[in-house]
């Protein structure tokens, strides 16, 4: 009797109540209905009361706290309660945000108010504010898209339910990061990207070059150290598709090949792939290099000027306004004011066994030149966004190289002289509408025109004759593109691109008088379907596509499918297929070997779809891909096969180079690297094997190796990168070019005639070489940055045979053996200032 008197007597207490901390009645009511209080603990702090009677419903045990305190209660679904102090002069604005997916409160997102200040939401998703602070707010959070409120009339007892959607961005896999360099990677698709602003340093380069530094990648050669003879896998470097903005590139190399077309302080992004490349591509049978300029970010003003032995260059970029820039860059050669060491080596090397340096075989003729030489390239990029889903962006380039070479001859004691003209130049101009429906769908429209131009004009002392060339190309097209985001794993692309060149080769000679001018023009339509499937986490990565040309003129339909898919067998080991069916309209030719000036000989031709076929090429490649504690494994073998070749495409001087008549080459190949990085230190050792063979069914010798046949290459590289200095020394070597060798043993030598042996059957000498390179940058209190580099090509001097070909010399009535070298020692420096 005794215990039930004692714990009614408690119970009559705890219902009479003693005062207690607000805090604590509303943990006990939140427990008891499974409620959950939004408030601020300055509302509350240091309040106490008599609880509520617990027989009290919830909506009753409210009211009885709104009675005795100074606060107001907002019962939600009776799921959440806001509480906030009855402020009649101050109201607030409150709110709750939930994932528009899920329906799940979004933590710590960030309410942006027009007062810059700032608050975020809390584990329900609920936020408040004075609505004297903003009636107009931002709300962001990562992963979802900013969204804009108006708050309007919205009083206290009303709190906003607002969704947020999700921000599906497609990122691109990487799959290595400081592949052969820093600032070069290897992505998931097979394909290399380099980012010029965050290149590090190559053995030879001071600069990332786009065309210089690709030659560093398996696979990828210069048999005779140009930018412009670029070969991927055993093709010419025609059959490689060169892109800046969405533009066909004709021109690539300045000085004739020897530096590239791309200011390398430009670009913010290329891409190179050697196989799988995406369906968008067309009109390439080897690779395809797309530059890019346009940041991916946005970027400050920034402006920047700097000079080497070969050129000076000026690059600024401006805001005009937050969401528009202008973009402007220059460069010219200074060889107009001084003759460097670089140039005097560059201009050795190109123009060895020309008709700049070679212009008579008559001794008894005193023969003087003088030569002048000059390049340029300027580019122009004006963007807009308009409003937050739409951009338009300008892009105009410029290319120019021209050389003149004045000569004078002395015969029977009468001076005669001419100017020689040989100039070359590219245009181009696309203009592109981007626009972002919403998360999941973007468009993207390009219209595009490339403009070439080769003009050589040649007045001879000896026999007054005039001779005039000239290759015009003629490139315009319209790209539609769509992308479509179907979930976080699958994406759809799908796009239509209409393709027009015209083709003009002239030629005209007095003395005797000749006359020819050819045009051509192809239409083509393509239809593109690509689709793309991606699991981060079953490291599965599958992207098929097929590219559908319809060639108006021949009335044809080509399909080229691509594929590419990545397995992770494990978090360091990937398995690559890639895979791809190709065609390609235009090609370059050699008619003479000695036309335009017997340098940059070759011309712009279209398919005729007979004496001159659609080239076509397919292509698989199996690579194993290895990555752990710094140490890198890359090992490829591919197989390779391009139809429809002309031998006049080839570039051949021996007993084919008057021969006309179509084939293949075949090619199986294997690409290694392994790399190790160690600290501040990369070192990367590359080893390619080729087994290149031509096709010509109609000739006599069917099959013997391409003339871009490598056998065996292998580089090697050190690079050390700490703080702003970087070095980077490294070697190539590699087995010889083929040739063809003259048969002795059937030409008459008091009256002789070339006859050869069979095509490609010896090689010239190994090639090997050793470069070095360095770069220091430093930087101002005021934040200009200063960067010194200096360079060495061959530093050990080696004399490289990189061609040999066998003439008839009317001096000695015998057999001649021509041969071309590389470059000798050759020392380059720059100099830039940024800010």
């Amino acid at each position: 009797m005794f215990f039930i008197f004692f714990l009614v007597l408690n119970i009559f207490a705890q219902d009479k109540g003693k005062p207690m901390s607000f805090k604590k009645i509303i943990i006990d009511i939140e427990q008891q209905y499974q409620v959950s209080f939004n408030y601020t603990e300055d509302n509350i702090v240091g309040l106490q009361l008599n609880p509520p009677k617990k027989t009290l419903s919830l909506d009753q045990k409210l009211q009885y706290l709104a009675q005795n305190t100074n606060l107001s209660f907002e019962n939600i679904g009776n799921r959440f309660i806001n509480i906030y102090k009855k402020d009649p002069e101050s109201k607030m604005i409150c709110g709750y945000i939930f994932s528009s997916t899920d329906k799940k409160p979004i933590e710590n997102a960030n309410i942006n108010l027009s007062n810059k200040t700032q608050v975020t939401t809390d584990s329900n998703g609920y936020f408040e504010f004075k609505k004297e602070d903003a009636t107009v707010f931002l709300i962001s959070h990562v992963g979802f898209t900013t969204k804009r409120i108006v708050a309007g009339n919205q009083n206290s007892g009303n709190c906003l339910q607002i969704l947020l959607e999700p921000e599906i961005t497609e990122l691109q896999e990487i799959k290595a990061n400081a592949i052969l360099a820093s600032g070069i990677s290897k992505n998931n698709d097979g394909s290399f990207e380099i980012k010029p602003k965050k290149f590090g340093i190559l053995p030879g380069l001071i600069e990332p070059d786009a065309l210089q530094t690709m030659q560093q990648i398996p696979g990828v050669n210069s048999l005779d150290e140009s930018v412009s003879s670029i070969n991927v896998r055993g093709g010419t470097h025609d059959q490689n598709l060169f892109l800046w903005n969405g533009i066909r590139m004709f021109q690539t190399g300045h000085f004739f090949g020897l530096i590239s077309v791309f200011n390398p302080n430009l670009a913010h992004t290329i891409s190179i792939y050697k196989n799988g490349s995406s369906a968008f591509y067309g009109e390439s049978v080897s690779s395809v290099v797309a530059i890019s300029s346009t940041p991916e970010t946005a970027e400050k003003n920034s402006f920047s000027a700097g000079i080497n032995m070969i050129n000076a260059d000026i690059y600024a970029k401006y805001n005009l306004t937050k969401k528009s820039y202008v973009e402007i860059s220059a460069r010219k050669s200074i060889t107009d004011f001084v003759e460097t060491p670089t140039y005097k080596e560059y201009f050795n090397k190109v123009f060895q066994n020309t008709t700049i340096t070679d212009f008579s075989e008559k001794q008894n003729v005193d023969y003087q030149s003088d030569k002048k030489f000059g390049f340029y390239d300027a580019t122009l990029k004006y963007a807009q966004k308009i409003g937050s889903k739409d951009q338009i962006v300008l892009d105009l380039i410029t290319i120019k190289d021209k050389l003149t070479v004045f000569q004078s001859a002395t015969v029977y004691d009468m001076n005669k002289s001419e100017n020689n003209i040989l100039r070359q130049e590219n245009y181009g101009g696309n203009l592109s509408w981007k626009r972002k429906w919403n998360n999941s769908n973007t468009t993207k429209i390009n219209i595009y025109n490339s403009s070439y131009k080769l003009l050589a004009n040649q007045k001879t002392t000896m026999g007054d004759q005039i001779v005039t060339q000239e290759n015009v190309v003629n490139n315009n097209g319209i790209n539609l593109e769509n992308n479509h985001i179907l979930n976080s794993r699958f994406t759809f692309n799908d796009g239509y691109q209409f393709n027009e060149i015209g083709i003009t080769n002239f030629e005209q000679v007095s003395n005797p008088d000749f006359y020819r001018k050819v045009k051509d023009v192809l239409r083509t339509h393509a239809l593109i379907l690509e689709g793309k499937y991606n699991d981060t986490l079953s490291r599965i990565y599958f992207k098929a596509g097929a590219r559908i040309n319809y060639i108006e003129k021949f009335k044809k339909i080509i399909v080229e499918p691509r594929i590419q898919f990545n397995y992770g067998i494990s978090k360091n080991l990937n398995l690559e297929l890639l895979g791809e069916l190709k065609s390609q309209n235009s090609q370059q030719i050699i008619d003479l070997q000695k036309d335009y000036f017997g340098i940059e000989k070759r011309r712009w031709i279209i398919s005729n779809n007979t004496t001159i076929p659609i080239q076509k090429s397919r292509q698989i490649s199996l690579n194993l891909f290895y990555q752990k504690n710094d140490w890198l494994l890359d090992v490829e073998n591919f197989y390779k096969k391009v139809t429809g070749i002309t031998t006049s495409s080839q570039g051949f001087q021996n007993q084919l180079e008057f021969v006309r008549t179509t084939g293949d080459y075949e090619i199986v190949g294997t690409e290694v690297l392994v790399q190790k990085k160690l600290n501040y230190f990369l070192t990367w050792l590359s080893y390619t094997y080729n087994n290149n063979n031509y096709h010509f069914t109609n000739y006599e010798f069917p099959s013997f190796p391409n003339n871009f046949e490598l056998t065996h290459t292998v580089s090697w590289a050190g690079i050390y990168e700490k703080n702003n200095f970087k070095i980077a020394l490294g070697t190539k070597w590699s087995s010889g070019r083929p040739k063809t060798s003259p048969d002795v043993s059937k030409i008459d030598l008091s009256n002789p005639v070339l006859v050869y042996n069979k095509p490609n059957s010896t090689n010239v000498h190994i090639f090997s070489q050793v470069n070095i390179s360095s770069t220091y940058k430093w930087e101002t209190t005021q934040g200009i940055q200063y960067k010194l580099g200096i360079s060495i090509l061959n530093i050990l001097n080696r004399k490289n045979e990189i061609s040999e070909y066998y003439r008839i010399s009317s001096l000695t009535n015998s057999i001649e053996e021509v041969e071309t070298f590389s470059l000798q020692r050759t020392p380059n420096m720059s100099f830039r200032v940024s800010f």
